[in-house]
């Protein structure tokens, strides 16, 4: 798959899916704007970028800041003179307990980053996307979908929000041209466990179906896919890839 000519926004790019998307988009051939708050996790997936031969350039951004999302767009434009695909990649896991007066705080924490981050990027990216007859990757996860634990009640909920703000979406930019998808990856060995409190010989235990826990390219490879000319014909569209863990939802 040859995105040489593209342009592509990855955030969350310092770590886990989003460094490894972004590697393969400029691999690939395509000019990435690599968007993240950690600057020195950023500069080892610069260097990795550029051992592949693809062009890139660093955003230090939180996308949560409204100024900042802002900044993401019209220096990715200003630089590259386009934009064709915009990949979700940002959020956090948090937890938060009601009957211990934990959830709105943890709620307002995760809802700023994992959706209204999101709905404001989509907003600004779309009249460029409308222009490119681009498309839009979000990630999300089966937690939008299942009851993983009573504490990731917050983030269960970010992303079944995100789940149908990319349906919606959609719908919305389908008549321009534009695709919106989503991936519900089960776990995944990422820094997102790290930032959370989880050791990795806990992430290493946890149980699937398959008994496996899925790596970062894995996720990557469907981002491309979803990305590329192949998928021409999917949008609204929400791929899972959890080793079977929604199974679970059938005993």
């Amino acid at each position: 798959m040859s995105f040489s000519g593209k342009v592509v926004i990855v955030t969350g790019a310092s770590s886990g899916i989003g460094a490894a998307v972004a590697v393969m988009f400029c691999k690939e051939g395509a000019s990435v704007a690599l968007v993240a708050r950690n600057e020195k996790k950023l500069m080892d997936v610069s260097v990795k970028c550029s051992l592949v031969g693809g062009k890139h350039i660093i955003i230090k951004a939180d996308v949560s800041n409204d100024e900042d999302a802002k900044r993401i767009i019209s220096e990715t434009v200003t630089k590259f003179g386009q934009l064709d695909v915009l990949v979700n990649n940002a959020g956090i896991i948090a937890f938060g307990s009601i009957l211990e007066g934990t959830i709105l705080e943890t709620y307002d924490k995760i809802m700023k980053i994992n959706l209204r981050a999101i709905v404001h990027l989509t907003m600004l990216a779309a009249p460029h996307l409308v222009k490119t007859k681009g498309n839009i990757i979000n990630i999300s996860s089966i937690a939008g979908s299942i009851v993983v634990d009573s504490f990731f009640s917050a983030y269960c909920c970010s992303k079944a929000g995100l789940d149908h703000f990319t349906r919606s979406t959609a719908a919305e930019l389908a008549a321009s041209g534009v695709r919106v998808n989503a991936i519900s990856p089960g776990p995944v060995v990422t820094d997102i466990f790290d930032n959370a409190g989880f050791t990795p010989d806990l992430v290493s235990k946890l149980q699937t179906p398959l008994g496996r826990v899925s790596q970062s390219e894995e996720i990557a490879d469907l981002i491309l896919y979803l990305a590329s000319d192949k998928a021409n014909g999917i949008t609204g569209s929400n791929i899972v890839s959890d080793n079977g863990c929604m199974l679970h939802m059938l005993k």
